[in-house]
């Protein structure tokens, strides 16, 4: 299964593997650090949360499918909201790591909101060699 899911990745364009291996992913887990800033565990339940909630389906499929938008969706969508408009007050690096954190996951809903409607549409394979 694994290797099923590694060749998926692989598959991918190479710019959306950087993105999700060096980019998307690393800024979202870096939430961790900022655990203990004003709502640093919500930041981090809402950042993880969704790229967590993208196991099952990574595993089901085998690989990498456009179904991976859904679980970003709501999660992402309300940090994006509550740090655009009701941003924690916190140290000057969580405030840095915030503005990031709100670019990474905007341009990857900029991608997840079509990517679930084609799924929805009946685009369901996963990505495969």
């Amino acid at each position: 299964m694994f290797t099923e899911i590694w060749k998926s990745f692989r598959t991918m364009p190479v710019w959306v593997q950087i993105w999700v291996a060096f980019l998307l992913s690393p800024i979202n887990m870096a939430a961790l650090f900022f655990i203990n800033q004003p709502s640093g565990i919500w930041v981090a339940i809402l950042a993880i949360g969704a790229m967590m909630l993208n196991m099952p389906v990574i595993m089901y499929d085998r690989g990498f499918s456009k179904l991976m938008a859904l679980p970003h969706l709501i999660p992402w969508t309300i940090l994006v909201l509550w740090i655009a408009f009701a941003r924690p007050v916190g140290s000057a690096g969580y405030d840095t790591y915030l503005w990031i954190l709100l670019v990474t996951n905007l341009i990857s809903l900029g991608f997840d909101f079509p990517d679930a409607l084609k799924w929805w549409k009946g685009d369901r394979e996963p990505a495969r060699p």
